[in-house]
């Protein structure tokens, strides 16, 4: 749940950007059509998780926008907190035996992508 989740961190005036990166760069060996397929279907997907995140917020009485890029995780998060001037980076993660990242790789990714933008990074841990 929204609230759960990101703990009433916003103050008064602050904006909430939602931003969902595909990375394809694992379809760099194959054929030009499907990697134009799949670049749609990971756009629509970020698309949609984005319209959920964006109602949940809603329900807690934050408007908040979203941005979909495809990319590359760190250079995207990057432009996109010049672009709108951001204040703060919060980054959800998976958790458990699913997840892609290793505690350290996190806390080396929010280090260098803190030392890259100026901006501080938290990692957003589910509660319960």
């Amino acid at each position: 749940m929204f609230g759960t989740v990101y703990g009433g961190e916003l103050l008064q005036g602050d904006e909430l950007v939602f931003l969902y990166v595909a990375g394809i760069g694992f379809l760099d060996k194959m054929a030009i059509p499907v990697v134009v397929n799949v670049e749609t279907r990971l756009e629509k997907l970020g698309h949609f998780q984005l319209v959920i995140a964006q109602e949940r917020a809603a329900e807690q009485g934050i408007e908040a926008q979203t941005i979909v890029r495809i990319g590359e995780l760190r250079a995207e998060l990057v432009n996109v907190a010049e672009e709108i001037g951001a204040t703060i980076i919060m980054m959800g993660r998976s958790q458990g035996p699913d997840s892609a990242f290793s505690d350290a790789a996190i806390k080396a990714f929010v280090s260098d992508l803190q030392a890259e933008t100026g901006v501080e990074v938290r990692i957003l841990e589910r509660s319960g």
